[in-house]
Formats: structure tokens, sequence, C-alpha cells
């Protein structure tokens, strides 16, 4: 979906279990600047339904007025007659996702991107928990996914979304909790809807998708309208593990832009490609359909630690041990790079090892820090290919913990503030125990405070009481 207050464009995906650390920071923010919160965000009000909009009666889905929509864009909107999401499914198995091009039942993916030239980077992740909805007399039980959006390394957008397939193989979008984040705190929940409550349920894909099919991707003129024409099936894209048959390519049309949109989705992978330029989203890595068998190459582990080992050197002006930690590292890197590589994540890990070379040669201990992180989390995107999904969200944690120490010690409120979300986010990924997920919660509410607070040295001590508990963690299945 086309994020508006973070300029993003963003696949459909992500459902949020509303975060017992973060809801009521994001409600107290909310309010403080004027906003409601989700159902008075602007989007969250019923929606009748018009004759004109759509046919209407039994086994029809109401739908919803087109006034909101521009001129333009009513313009070019494709004749019912050639809509194919327009009749109400039914949804025995709602969870029990196979349709190959919005595999979201089993989906974790990284997205690589650019917004106005500036790098993005995207985790999507399918939480553990679900959530039942109440459309048109059925109650539904709904995946939840969520996309988390990071623009220069920091945390900018993140959004819950709702799935379920239908009996007839296609998959329905329910709604999607949104908030955007500026300076690290919530700034907007602009384009947060939920079905029933606000409009009709959305088609996100076809069972079949054939050529001239139209469909709505998101369907609430004014808050947030997505129309879809199929221009090419059985296309064949290259993926990380080699070519992929049977992609589809698609034309978006938005309420409030006078450009159509190409969009690819190709099978195990959902969403490939959208946009153009310097604004655009790219699938760089999908599983379990990049997935590789055995355990995580050594040189691949070694540039995690290293980084590791360069950034604790760097922080004590040790520049001999941080210039022989740097060899050993571009050492494995070419290992790694002899063997196949994603090349979207390889040009990542790439820049970010050359940028941690650069300030380690010039001794500068602010960019070497951030850049011996940045490397640390690009290996960990290369190792999603080995590793379980929830052991890769549990380095993550410990990384972004360790990036909370970093920015406390610089004294940087908004990057610890964005820090103190990001961790939150990712504690919504990992399922725990009561006991275990309790302790991490409160562990989160502290540092939101001392964070809140500006007190740094606290949120260092913290940063690391949280590292230390996260390291004895046992997830649940």
């Amino acid at each position: 979906m086309r994020r508006r207050a973070a300029g993003l464009t963003r696949p459909p995906g992500a459902a949020r279990r509303p975060a017992a650390v973060l809801l009521a920071v994001v409600v107290a923010t909310l309010v403080a600047s004027g906003c409601t919160g989700h159902s008075g965000s602007g989007a969250a009000t019923s929606t009748p339904t018009s004759a004109g909009a759509g046919p209407s009666g039994p086994g029809r889905i109401p739908q919803p007025p087109l006034g909101k929509l521009s001129r333009l864009t009513r313009r070019r909107l494709a004749p019912n007659s050639a809509r194919v999401d327009l009749v109400m499914p039914s949804f025995s198995h709602p969870t029990k996702v196979t349709n190959p091009l919005f595999p979201i039942g089993s989906l974790d993916a990284v997205i690589v991107g650019e917004v106005d030239g500036e790098p993005l980077k995207i985790e999507t992740t399918l939480l553990p928990q679900t959530k039942t909805v109440d459309w048109n007399g059925q109650r539904i039980e709904a995946l939840q996914s969520q996309f988390c959006a990071y623009l220069n390394g920091r945390i900018t957008e993140v959004a819950v979304d709702l799935y379920a397939q239908a009996d007839d193989g296609s998959v329905w979008y329910f709604g999607e909790d949104v908030v955007d984040y500026d300076r690290g705190v919530a700034a907007t929940t602009a384009g947060t809807w939920r079905v029933g409550l606000d409009g009709p349920a959305a088609m996100i894909m076809p069972a079949h998708p054939r050529v001239g099919d139209v469909y709505r991707t998101e369907n609430l003129p004014g808050v947030a309208f997505e129309q879809v024409t199929v221009k090419r099936v059985g296309v064949t894209v290259t993926g990380p593990g080699g070519p992929i048959p049977g992609a589809m390519v698609g034309q978006e049309l938005h309420q409030d832009e006078a450009a159509l949109e190409p969009k690819t989705f190709a099978p195990g992978h959902g969403e490939w490609f959208s946009g153009g330029g310097h604004d655009f989203e790219a699938n760089a890595l999908a599983v379990p359909a990049d997935a590789l068998p055995g355990p995580t190459p050594a040189e691949l582990t070694m540039l995690s630690s290293g980084a590791d080992q360069v950034l604790d050197a760097a922080r004590a002006n040790d520049w001999t041990a941080a210039s022989a930690t740097l060899r050993s590292m571009t050492s494995a890197w070419a290992t790694v790079q002899a063997g196949q590589v994603p090349q979207r994540l390889g040009a990542q890990l790439r820049q970010a090892l050359h940028a941690l070379a650069t300030a380690v040669g010039g001794r500068n201990r602010q960019t070497a820090t951030q850049a011996a992180l940045a490397v640390a989390d690009a290996s960990l995107d290369l190792q999603l290919r080995y590793r379980p999904v929830v052991q890769i969200n549990l380095a993550r944690f410990q990384l972004w913990a360790r990036r909370l120490l970093v920015d406390a010690a610089a004294n940087n409120a908004a990057a610890v503030q964005g820090d103190v979300t990001t961790l939150a986010w990712i504690r919504d990924r990992v399922a725990l125990d009561s006991a275990a997920g309790n302790g991490i919660d409160d562990q989160l509410r502290y540092l939101r405070s001392v964070a809140d607070a500006h007190e740094f040295q606290v949120a260092m001590v913290q940063a690391t009481r949280l590292r230390d508990t996260l390291a004895g963690l046992h997830p649940t299945p």
C-alpha cells in the first residue's frame, strides 16, 4: 500500500497485535499531538454504501462511495465487468494460505529500496498471534503480518496487516494498524482502517489471476484506495536462488497520484518489485522460498561477531585491534561472496563493510560504531537463509539493544527513542511464556520512560540488562 505520511510504497502485509509495551505510548503521543488514535485518525468512520459505486444484491460486496477520489482517478477506474472482487467470499480455513503469489501464511522477507534516493529496508514478519474479525456476519480468523520500515537505518513506519484466504483460493485484506514515526516518536496513525468498521475487505490476490482482471487491494476512498489491473502472467524473474517462473505483473492505480505504478508478484515471495528510479521497493530475500539447508557458514557468523569486536575496539580507541578484526572480516566476506549471495543483500553488506573500512581507516569512532552495527544487521539479513526466523528476530533484538547502548552513550535523544520503539516492535515477533514475556515487557516499559526523560546513563545500564536477559531467552514454538 502507499504510505502517505512516510512516503513509502508498501506491499500489503502486516496486522498488528496492540503491543502492550508501546500502545499506551502511541496513544498518549497522538493525543498530545491532536490525533485521536485508531478510530479517530480520519479513517475510522463507518462508510455508507453507494448504489452508483458498484453492484449490490445477494452475494455482492457493497461498495463505498467514490466521491473522495480525484476526477482523474475516477476516470481511470475499470468497469465493474472487469472486476473479480465483487462477490462475497466464504472462509472455511482462513489461515491456511496456499496462494503462491501471496504466501503470507509462511512469509518472512527482507525488502530493500529507496525513498527519494535514501536507503530503505523493510522487514516483513508473520506474527505468532492471529486476530478474529467480523465481516458480513462471518467471524474470520486472520493472520497478522508486521511491516517494519527503516529509512537510513532508523525506524520510519510500522504497520500490522490482517489477511485471510477465501475458499476459492483468493487472499483478502481485512485492515491495518499503521504508525508513522518522526525522530523515533509516533507522529500519525493516518491510513489505519479495519474491515466492518471502516469499509469492506479488499482482495489482495485472486486465486488464479488472468490478464485483464481488476481488483481493489484497498477500497476505502479518501483513506486507502488502490486498484490493480493484471497485465501479464507467467513471467519469469531472477531470484536469490535462480529463475522464478510464474510471476504476475500488474498496474496499480492510487487514489491521489497521476502515475500508474507497475508492480510484480512472484511465487513464494509475494510482492517482488514496485516503483522505479529513486523510489522503489525490491524483494531481496524471502523464506521459506529462499532458505538453504545446512548450518550457517562460519564466515557469515564471523561478520556479525567481528562487527561487535570492531565496535568495542572503536569505542576504546583501539584502532590496531579494529584494523586487525576488519581484515579478518574482509577475508570472511570474500569467502561468502564466492558462493551464492542474494544480489541485493550482497550489495547492502558490501556498502556497510566499505563504510566500516573508511571509518576505521580515518579513526572516526562515531562513524565506525554505526558502520559496525550496519554490517551486523546486513549479516543477519543474509543469515535468514540458514537460521530459523525466531533466532534471527532474537538476534535482531540483541542488536538493537546494542545500538541503544551506542546511541545513549552519544546522548542522541531521537536515536534512543527510535531504538526503544524498534525493540518494542521486535518483541511482538517473538512468542514467549508468560513469565519471560512479562519480564521483557517490564524492561521495555522502563526503557521507554527513561528514553522519554532523556536519562541516557540509565538507558545504557538498562540496555545492558536487557541484553543479558535476551541471552537466556527460550522462545515458545
